[in-house]
């Protein structure tokens, strides 16, 4: 068990280390993780709207900080290459997040084309019943995802990184919590003290 920890302390401060520079990213991580707490909550009475919460704002805002805020350059910091923190990505490198991105946007366009999902629902006869069946896929999406990975990673790396990722993804809301709590107010202190120069 100490050493799971250790393993779990290793990729969150890699994680941390590797893809959080940005304050900005930092503060769209703890609106993402809140509101994945609010969809843990929801997830058992309302599964479908705790998916529509999780992938409408939670993973679009946390794909946000990390595609369009966070520094794609040498990591002096860490002095490693983005190519280098790519390869070494143990979960969903920038790649593997386009394509589960796509997989996510493709699907409300499928709903739309073929209602039943091939014989999964009834067809939707209103905009609940669309939503409340696209919330299900999303649902399905996001734990096929999930499994998907830590799968993958019990044959390429071992099973306990496999273990260990999981883990760590679907505690990442509470701790990302804790650790990002500061960014919004910080970002909105830097906010305020930039000023336009007048001319």
């Amino acid at each position: 068990m100490g050493r799971f920890r250790e393993h779990l302390a290793e990729q969150r401060w890699d994680d941390h280390r590797y893809y959080h520079h940005s304050v900005v990213n930092q503060a769209l991580h703890f609106v993402s993780a809140s509101t994945f707490v609010v969809a843990y909550i929801l997830v058992w009475s309302y599964p479908w709207l705790a998916a529509l919460l999780a992938w409408g704002v939670s993973m679009t805002s946390r794909q946000a900080g990390h595609f369009f805020f966070e520094p794609k350059g040498y990591d002096h910091v860490n002095d490693a290459s983005h190519e280098y923190k790519e390869e070494i990505k143990v979960g969903y490198n920038l790649f593997r997040k386009v394509v589960l991105m796509s997989l996510w946007a493709a699907t409300p366009i499928a709903l739309l084309i073929e209602p039943t999902l091939f014989g999964v629902f009834p067809a939707h006869q209103s905009a609940t019943q669309y939503f409340e069946h696209l919330g299900l896929v999303w649902l399905a999406l996001g734990v096929g995802a999930l499994l998907f990975r830590t799968v993958q990673l019990f044959f390429i790396r071992d099973v306990e990184t496999g273990l260990v990722w999981a883990t760590k993804i679907l505690t990442d809301p509470f701790h990302d919590m804790k650790l990002y709590a500061k960014a919004p107010l910080q970002l909105l202190r830097s906010a305020l003290a930039w000023r336009p120069a007048r001319g």
